[in-house]
């Protein structure tokens, strides 16, 4: 499990210290989670398992929805997975309807994680579990468990993907960059984004690194509902206006269709590609870094997320304590929920090759197959 105690990482801990306190990630320091699971366990083997996922805004959601559906019915369950393709009304409705069926355990992919407590706490009165997936519900109790990858240690390594790549292509700055985030009502999005600003910081506070737009906050980067268009309008006006004769070396993008909207905006500017970070290992997004424009993405492999929320389900249905990893960094802002946290895997051109080994899609794209 990565500490924040390390040199250089002063500003991070402030920062999460922050988030904290808004309830909005993880915090170095904390009382002990309150708690495992208050609801049922050890139920009956072919129960009603509910999974409540977002929007579709990228592959690694549409992949989850089939591998829920063929894993918990593998393993004997009733699976009702659920896209909330109609925003947070549509969600709400979801995990109301899984509650009303008698879902013993509810995942919750949210949409918005600070608009669930009402409908989170009916699960809980109802005697589910609830598991947040891939991204934590925040100010409520009625969570008990989380799932995901390391999301600070994400945000790190596309920080220092962003700097590794400039400098592989201009030994000395300084460098202009810019900065993207996520969605501000995912509550992933400023996690990513100060995991990345604990390397990037200091960067821009001693001069190696220069932001032209002056956009270096939070707030000034985000980018709503993880939508492409709306990256690229930004993107074409920063190009527009402060990049006339200025030549733009680094963007800091959160994610894979985030990075591929930026390198269009590049384009159509009629700019030289700078270097761009992604998550996500998009099939677009693997087959740019492999033709050398989009530099990096994270390989969070969506099979092994499932898979071990899958996992917690059948230990709570046999009456076990779910495995976790961390009890004391994901503070939701009412308490510290138990995670389970997954190592993020940095992939570039480099190790693009032997990242995807095994990978029953990217890994025939990167072999040649």
């Amino acid at each position: 499990m990565r500490m924040f105690g390390k040199a250089g990482k002063a500003a991070a801990v402030a920062a999460i210290a922050a988030l904290a306190l808004t309830g909005c990630g993880r915090a170095e320091t904390g009382s002990a989670a309150s708690g495992g699971a208050s609801g049922a366990t050890g139920f009956a083997k072919d129960s009603l398992i509910g999974v409540a996922l977002p929007q579709k805004t990228s592959e690694n959601w549409v992949l989850a929805e089939k591998l829920f559906n063929d894993g918990l019915s593998g393993a004997g369950f009733k699976a009702d997975v659920q896209f909330a393709n109609g925003g947070v009304s549509d969600q709400q409705n979801q995990i109301t309807s899984m509650i009303t069926k008698g879902a013993k355990v509810i995942v919750v992919g949210a949409i918005d994680g600070s608009q669930l407590g009402t409908q989170l706490k009916q699960a809980k009165d109802a005697g589910a579990v609830v598991i947040a997936y891939d991204r934590l519900v925040k100010n409520t109790n009625a969570v008990d468990y989380y799932v995901a990858y390391d999301n600070f240690k994400v945000g790190e390594l596309q920080g220092q993907a962003l700097l590794d790549g400039m400098k592989a292509k201009k030994p000395s700055g300084p460098y202009n960059v810019e900065l993207f985030a996520g969605s501000p009502d995912d509550a992933n999005a400023k996690v990513f984004f100060d995991g990345a600003m604990s390397v990037l910081q200091p960067k821009i506070d001693d001069g190696t690194l220069k932001v032209v737009s002056g956009q270096k906050t939070f707030e000034q980067a985000v980018t709503q509902g993880w939508k492409a268009e709306n990256a690229q309008k930004r993107m074409d006006t920063i190009l527009a206006g402060n990049y006339g004769s200025a030549t733009l070396d680094g963007v800091l993008s959160p994610n894979d269709t985030l990075a591929r909207a930026i390198i269009t905006s590049v384009k159509a500017a009629g700019k030289p590609i700078p270097v761009v970070t992604g998550q996500d290992s998009e099939v677009e997004s693997v087959k740019s870094i492999m033709a050398g424009e989009q530099y990096s993405t994270i390989n969070k492999d969506t099979r092994k997320l499932v898979e071990h929320a899958i996992q917690m389900v059948q230990d709570l249905q046999s009456g076990k304590t779910p495995e976790i990893n961390d009890d004391k960094s994901y503070n939701n802002g009412v308490k510290v929920v138990p995670a389970f946290l997954l190592p993020p895997v940095i992939v570039t051109k480099a190790n693009v090759g032997t990242a995807y080994a095994g990978d029953p899609v990217l890994g025939p794209i990167t072999q040649g197959k």
